[in-house]
């Protein structure tokens, strides 16, 4: 009788022990996807679709058609202060240039004066 309990006993922590090992094991997961499907689905890539031909070609179209407008319109915006500067005096016409080189000579320095400022505060950050 003695020997029966004791077996008892051993087989009773015997499964005690396999229950909590399992319960331990469940509670260390970090990612219960991993648990359940095998793998993490962050880590896949995203398959690439393809658009019809008629698609790409008018995309493209469109693109070459929005550089063709972009280009004309700087043409038309140099040929009208051509004119603005033609049609004036020649006095007028020489402070009109010296005008446009100081403020294209004030902007340079803006624009050196934001990059220092901006490559120093990215030396901070880094």
């Amino acid at each position: 009788m003695n020997n029966l309990s004791m077996r008892k006993f051993f087989l009773f922590l015997f499964l005690l022990s396999l229950a909590t090992g399992s319960c331990n094991a469940q509670i260390f997961h970090k990612n219960p996807e991993k648990v359940l499907f095998g793998k993490s689905h962050g880590n896949r890539k995203e398959s690439k679709v393809k658009e019809p031909r008629t698609v790409l070609k008018a995309k493209k179209k469109q693109e070459a058609n929005e550089r063709k407008l972009k280009r004309d319109y700087e043409k038309s915006v140099k040929r009208s202060q051509k004119r603005t500067v033609d049609i004036q005096t020649p006095e007028v016409q020489v402070r009109m240039k010296q005008n446009q080189k100081d403020s294209a000579a004030r902007n340079k320095a803006k624009k050196k004066k934001v990059k220092t400022s901006t490559k120093k505060a990215g030396k901070k950050y880094k």
